[in-house]
């Protein structure tokens, strides 16, 4: 069998020797590839975002501008219930006719491309998406930029993994290096995009596809910094000094409301998308966004501060700017048309709307919280709102953090973010992305360890084998079991022979499948079997009897 130049010069074959990586030198040129990626995701996110501002100005303000601006400023009136509705139908067609892969929120898509497609992406996608997303966007949908950026990023990185002999392993790590390069640089945040890469879209936590996706961030976020220079924090928020126990316990609180309304959230997109499929599925599907895009048009009126991205009204959020009955219009307003637009089936992504609604929450729970000062609360409640609904507690917690800039609140973020997740973890069984992953018929699990197989050897769980045995394939007695496992499948052998390295022409004994299962099953054992080693009181008996000994005169 002939290889290519590059598998000849890169080998893609693990040492033989056992060490704590499988990495192999095909990280090199992977790495190299995964920079130029990083580098090109940052110009696409900035076209996304200008092309976000173009149709914000076409619709609302009838000016040809690509500045990023607020719809709320616009002077239609009520003619302007009418402009997300065009912007939905728009929407709906480019799905319809173009590709149906650009509704959603973009980062199940990309968790799909990864788990069923090989990490392949369509080209048309990494055209589409973009185009969708910010007509979406522009048009006044209540919607991040990160999801549409992840997928497009994601798609850019799948086509040009597609130009090289890769595995499948490999085109993911490129595509997750598009996605984590694609959020910072538009969120400034390299290290929240390298922390979701591996709590969400990687699957692994390997050398070999972590250093090139944080290559990619740091090339991306260079990128940014050379087009736009140093902007500072996206997001202002005065400085906060160190929290004090109650406090932190207060934290706590936060982070349970928090992860209370991410499960009130979760539940009402889904509640909105099988609304759609059950009650209206007589009509063609690519009519639905324009029904959400009407919900918008009509919330728009209410509160007009709830359309588009909305990153200054986060930002007058943070800056305690806003009352709270102009706080409490905005968390339902945005709560309704968000879930409402994303069950229809448009295009838009999740981040910015979470914050949004984190920080509102904040702002409500400020006045009965210890004051620690302007943005604070709406800052912990941010950072806490991420870890609940989509299920990455430290991309959450780097990513409020990253976005202000404001470090002192890192304890407090992290009370506040480890019990939302805490929370949502033993309520809801998927989060509000990985559901949508799950109603197309697959299962994504987000608990990584390590495989059992792999810290047995053969030796461990071997058999006895005759005096005479012979066997056409053979293990080392120093091998790990999962390395057998391997070579069971890909010889299609349910047995092999088992040698020492000093001699592999005499068989010491024999492996097989069920001795394989041994070693899970011991590993459920672990996991299951409860035993005291020895009563709790014991340990307290040397300082009871010094406690009850006579002392000495």
């Amino acid at each position: 069998m002939t290889t290519d130049w590059f598998t000849r010069l890169f080998p893609d074959q693990p040492p033989q020797r056992l060490g704590d990586f499988t990495t192999t030198p095909r990280l090199i040129p992977i790495s190299v590839v995964a920079l130029g990626v990083g580098v090109l995701a940052a110009f696409v996110s900035q076209g996304l975002t200008m092309l976000i501002g173009l149709f914000t100005h076409l619709f609302f303000f009838q000016t040809f501008d690509t500045t990023l601006v607020s719809p709320a400023g616009h002077t239609l009136g009520p003619v302007a219930v009418l402009v997300p509705v065009v912007g939905a139908l728009m929407v709906g067609l480019i799905a319809r006719y173009g590709s149906e892969r650009i509704r959603g929120h973009g980062i199940p898509e990309a968790l799909e491309s990864i788990l069923t497609r090989g990490s392949h992406v369509e080209p048309k996608v990494a055209v589409l998406k973009p185009l969708s997303a910010a007509i979406s966007i522009g048009s006044g949908g209540p919607f991040g930029a990160e999801g549409p950026i992840i997928m497009t990023g994601g798609a850019l990185g799948s086509l040009i993994a597609q130009g090289f002999h890769l595995t499948s392993a490999e085109r993911k790590t490129l595509l997750v290096a598009g996605a984590a390069g694609g959020m910072a640089a538009t969120f400034g945040s390299p290290l929240a995009a390298i922390m979701l890469a591996v709590e969400l879209l990687l699957f692994e936590w390997k050398p070999r596809s972590f250093v090139p996706v944080a290559l990619a961030s740091i090339a991306a976020m260079s990128t940014r910094e050379m087009l736009l220079g140093n902007t500072g924090p996206l997001l202002q928020v005065p400085a906060h000094s160190h929290a004090g126990v109650m406090v932190l316990g207060a934290c706590m609180l936060a982070g349970l409301a928090a992860g209370l309304l991410s499960v009130l959230m979760t539940g009402s997109v889904y509640f909105f998308e099988d609304f759609f499929i059950e009650k209206l599925k007589r009509i063609h599907w690519m009519w639905w966004p324009a029904l959400g895009g009407l919900g918008i048009g009509l919330g728009g009126l209410l509160c007009p501060q709830a359309l588009g991205v909305g990153y200054e009204v986060i930002g007058e959020l943070l800056q305690g700017h806003m009352a709270l009955k102009a706080v409490l219009l905005l968390i339902t307003v945005k709560w309704f048309i968000w879930a409402l637009a994303l069950g229809s089936g448009t295009s838009g992504g999740v981040l910015a709307p979470l914050l949004m609604m984190g920080a509102a929450l904040g702002s409500l729970e400020a006045p009965v919280l210890p004051p620690m000062g302007d943005g604070f609360w709406p800052l912990i409640s941010m950072g806490a709102i991420l870890a609940g609904a989509m299920r990455s507690p430290l991309t959450g917690m780097l990513f409020a953090l990253e976005i202000t800039h404001d470090w002192g609140s890192v304890m407090p973020l992290a009370v506040a973010v480890v019990t939302a997740h805490a929370f949502t973890v033993l309520v809801l069984r998927r989060s509000i992305l990985t559901e949508k992953v799950s109603r197309r018929g697959y299962h994504v699990t987000r608990e990584y360890e390590i495989d059992p197989l792999e810290v047995l050897f053969a030796r461990d769980v071997m058999r006895e084998a005759a005096a005479d045995a012979q066997a056409a394939v053979t293990a080392f007695a120093d091998e790990t079991l999962r390395s057998l496992a391997y070579r069971m499948a890909s010889s299609g052998e349910t047995e092999l022979g088992v040698v020492q390295r000093d001699a592999p022409n005499v068989v010491v004994g024999r492996i097989s499948l069920a001795d394989l299962l041994r070693a899970r099953k011991r590993h459920l054992e672990q996991e299951t079997r409860r035993e005291r080693q020895y009563p709790i009181y014991l340990l307290f008996t040397p300082w009871l009897r010094k406690k009850t000994e006579p002392s000495s005169a």
